[in-house]
């Protein structure tokens, strides 16, 4: 407190002949204080009612009504995770690098697909639910299953994945593809050895995003990879993930606790997947 007062002596110092200046600076940190504020407030009511009722019950092969086990959902979670970054990932980072390093900036179809990107972005979920039910399950005759939540989810998130390594690509200096250059490299070496290192830790930037909209997402795996409290047995087999789980058993108004405790689970699976995420993000800058 004695810090934060220092520094708002020596802004309001520094600012003195424009008050305007302060103004913002005032905002802007206020605006701060309670984007942390609610944050920590968020986090720490889901802790405070979710630790206390984890149970190792909880974490039962078999689901049933006496345990409500969470561990089916948990690992329907990340195979639905590997699964749509393996075909969303490829996809995005590919479609990133053609508009990024080889397409005509000033191209109308590079135009149009930037418009088509930004569109798909801001359209509801349960929109792109519907969709995928109506393709990937009834017109493909998939029925529910981890492929058509996969499916769906990977379009759903590859705007945000092309959008974010294109904006990756861009902020790599021009001098380092120059630079490649002008020692005989060409362009599609230039592009592995020397652009995409440099451009990883914003990649994986996105991918932690698409991997935190995956998690989250119920609506749309509803209508697609189905309800099935038992843990997928294939590709093409029924299975709720964490998201869906939550929303199931605290729609039945019976397993209020447990939903808090799942709440927590999620809170950490997320929380891992970014911490590994930047780690290799920091591995993968230190080798380039």
């Amino acid at each position: 407190m004695k810090t934060l007062f220092q520094t708002f002596r020596l802004k309001q110092l520094r600012y003195r002949h424009d008050p305007f200046s302060l103004a913002i600076w005032l905002l802007v940190t206020l605006a701060t204080l309670a984007t942390v504020a609610i944050l920590l407030l968020l986090v720490g009511y889901i802790l405070v009612k979710g630790v206390p009722n984890i149970h190792l019950s909880l974490f039962a092969l078999e689901y049933n009504s006496e345990n409500v086990s969470l561990l089916p959902a948990l690992i329907n979670t990340l195979m639905v995770i590997l699964l749509t970054l393996t075909i969303a990932g490829p996809l995005g980072v590919f479609s990133a690098l053609y508009l990024s390093e080889y397409a005509n900036r000033s191209n109308r179809f590079v135009g149009w697909i930037r418009l088509a990107t930004e569109t798909l972005a801001g359209i509801p979920s349960i929109i792109y639910g519907l969709f995928g039910m109506l393709f990937f399950v009834t017109f493909l005759h998939w029925g529910y299953s981890l492929l058509a939540g996969s499916c769906t989810l990977a379009i759903m998130v590859l705007p945000l994945m092309m959008r974010t390594t294109e904006e990756a690509l861009h902020s790599v200096p021009d001098a380092y593809r120059e630079g490649s250059y002008a020692l005989g490299a060409g362009r599609l070496r230039t592009i592995f050895t020397i652009v995409l290192p440099a451009a990883m830790p914003g990649i994986l930037a996105g991918v932690i995003l698409s991997i935190g909209r995956i998690v989250g997402e119920s609506a749309a795996l509803i209508y697609t990879a189905g309800t099935a409290s038992q843990i997928a047995t294939g590709l093409f087999s029924s299975g709720r993930t964490l998201s869906v789980h939550m929303y199931n058993i605290s729609n039945e108004g019976l397993y209020i606790s447990q939903t808090y405790a799942t709440a927590v689970v999620l809170l950490l699976l997320v929380a891992l997947i970014n911490w590994i995420s930047n780690f290799a993000a920091g591995k993968l800058t230190k080798g380039s």
